[in-house]
């Protein structure tokens, strides 16, 4: 089904602070959790994966006992790749340190002063870094696997599509297990048409033809697992079945909504070690 495109309803689809009145405090409550989970944990701050403006990264080592190299989580963050920071997502961090797994979460830049094809190539430098790092840190760059949130989850599948023999030589032909892509964006072409966006992220045509993972052949060798939450815009709701019905339960073997979560709380079922989310996460990892 084609997506309508008049440009105030999609506003009311997309425009999640607008959709959340409390958004302002689950953004705090983000804030506040990562302050915290940094305090405590050993992470490895602002390390960079390139030389280029928003290039850095933090490394959270795995904390459970053991010599054994740990499983990779890179987190990707959410925004509409215009806003946040790495530094309000480091609570995602904890617990999946205490199953097992590292967890890396880079940063980028942000449009309008870069574009969002701009972006994915930085997330696709700092897979690139992980891969060539983990084993610094105590990670195994044999497992590593992606979680992002909103547009975070757009990158995250786009780079189940990367060419990275057409980045440079040493990585694999497919260095990721899967993602878990949490309430992603597929489709970009109703963004194009939504006013509040458009001053920040000038999408074309032709740029939404490239940056539209529901356009593209499925990847090979890696799964993704969509989900969404159930108090989410219909739009979203339909962004996430779209990338099932296109690559197919094959290469989307997990649709799924997350009841009782709009697009914010919905990141704490990935925090939450008895969250389905994070449940998901570890099975992308190789720990469940």
């Amino acid at each position: 089904m084609r997506p309508r495109l008049d440009p105030a309803w999609l506003d009311t689809q997309y425009n999640n602070r607008a959709r959340v009145p409390d958004h302002a405090t689950v953004l705090a409550s983000w804030a506040e959790a990562s302050a915290l989970a940094r305090a405590r944990s050993p992470a490895q701050l602002d390390v960079p994966y390139g030389s280029g403006a928003g290039e850095t990264l933090d490394v959270f080592p795995a904390t459970v006992p053991g010599s054994a190299a740990a499983p990779v989580l890179v987190f990707i963050h959410g925004g509409y790749w215009r806003s946040l920071d790495k530094a309000e997502h480091s609570f995602v961090a904890p617990s999946f340190n205490a199953a097992g797994a590292m967890v890396v979460v880079p940063n980028y830049a942000l449009c309008p002063a870069v574009s969002i094809e701009h972006i994915v190539l930085q997330m696709a430098a700092a897979v690139a870094w992980t891969w060539r790092r983990a084993a610094d840190f105590g990670g195994d760059p044999t497992r590593i696997a992606l979680a992002g949130h909103s547009a975070g989850g757009h990158l995250a599948t786009m780079l189940l599509s990367c060419r990275w023999k057409e980045l440079a030589d040493d990585p694999p032909l497919q260095p990721l297990a899967g993602a878990l892509s949490i309430s992603g964006l597929y489709d970009l072409e109703p963004l194009r048409h939504a006013p509040f966006l458009q001053a920040d992220l000038r999408l074309t045509p032709s740029s939404v033809a490239r940056l539209s993972p529901a356009f593209f052949p499925r990847p090979k060798g890696a799964k993704l697992f969509t989900t969404v939450g159930s108090e989410e815009s219909d739009e979203f709701l339909r962004q996430n079945r779209l990338i099932r019905d296109v690559w197919g339960p094959t290469a989307v073997p997990v649709c799924e909504t997350v009841p009782a979560a709009n697009h914010f709380t919905v990141l704490r079922n990935l925090a939450d070690p008895a969250g389905r989310l994070h449940e998901l996460a570890l099975r992308l990892l190789g720990l469940r």
